[in-house]
């Protein structure tokens, strides 16, 4: 094999080797970042202390996020992929209430792998204004992708039904809604149960009007 061939074909190998390293840069630089935050708070901080708590420089820290929020805010960037493929691979008899539902579990789950961390981070983008309006801003942007996924789902082409979007957007209130009562009562309530009454009382409200419409 010609020295081209082998490095056309290790090519592949060091590209997912890099990516792999990125990741665990910015997971360090993240959980630096967020540790300081949650030490000194967040407005007496600066980008450059950042930096220098993560060990690397503010050109560096820039790079990989490009504000002080988005180094904090950072754990949440991989829920939108993980809550689109979920919802796309839900089974076609599911109606699309109870698949959004289901489609949750993954982001549930990073919540209930780590719930000492998770109701730390929580209580401080609570506690933070700008923290919390950054994060709330960020699961907007996430409303396309599911509503995408979830018309993809139907086998749907062209623009989703605005019906869609506005399920897509009261399923994630019921998520912020179920997380800001889970870490106001410490972590102890039950943050499934939480989301649960959440969406079950907009199904009830759905059922109303239906029947209503009907009568």
């Amino acid at each position: 094999m010609s020295e081209r061939s082998e490095r056309t074909v290790g090519t592949p190998a060091i590209g997912r080797t890099r990516t792999i390293a990125r990741a665990a840069v910015r997971a360090d630089i993240s959980q630096a970042a967020f540790e300081l935050t949650r030490e000194r708070g967040f407005h007496n901080i600066t980008v450059d202390d950042m930096a220098a708590a993560a060990g690397v420089s503010r050109s560096t820290l820039l790079r990989y996020f490009g504000s002080k929020e988005e180094a904090v805010l950072s754990a949440f960037d991989a829920h939108a992929d993980r809550f689109a493929a979920a919802l796309r691979a839900r089974p076609l008899d599911e109606d699309e209430w109870t698949a959004l539902r289901r489609s949750m579990e993954g982001v549930i789950e990073y919540y209930m792998e780590d719930p000492v961390g998770a109701l730390s981070i929580s209580k401080l983008i609570l506690e933070t204004p700008a923290l919390s309006g950054r994060q709330l801003e960020k699961t907007h942007t996430w409303r396309p992708s599911l509503t995408t996924a979830l018309a993809d789902r139907a086998g749907l082409s062209g623009p989703a039904p605005i019906a869609l979007a506005v399920k897509v957007a009261a399923a994630l209130e019921c998520l912020n809604i179920a997380v800001e009562r889970w870490a106001a009562g410490d972590g102890k309530p039950d943050l499934e149960a939480l989301l649960d009454e959440g969406f079950d009382a907009l199904s009830s409200l759905q059922t109303v009007e239906t029947t209503a419409i009907t009568t």
